[in-house]
């Protein structure tokens, strides 16, 4: 990661943009367990990380689009085409992104 990011700065229920190899993705804490989803919403390029985090489901604040951030999957439209993630690795306490 571009910045040192810790899994105790990503509260449950939040999200955390962050820059990997500068590349925007955004960090996502679901019960517990952190996802990383590119920032970006397939419909019409709006970064993500202003969106709503709802269990597993993130809103695009733009048109309503919304994503599963543990697969990328499309959960409504507007968008059609799913999300790029990436794995997420924690070692002792640090977030590591694999792209």
């Amino acid at each position: 990661m571009d910045q040192v990011l810790y899994s105790s700065d990503v509260a449950v229920g939040q999200t955390h943009r962050a820059s990997v190899d500068g590349f925007a993705i955004l960090l996502c804490n679901v019960a517990g367990t952190l996802y990383a989803i590119e920032d970006v919403c397939t419909h019409d390029g709006a970064p993500l990380d202003q969106g709503e985090l709802e269990g597993c489901r993130i809103t695009c604040p733009r048109h309503g689009a919304v994503f599963d951030v543990r697969t990328g999957a499309v959960l409504a439209l507007p968008a059609v085409c799913p999300l790029e993630t990436f794995p997420v690795e924690i070692i002792d306490g640090v977030v590591y992104v694999d792209l």
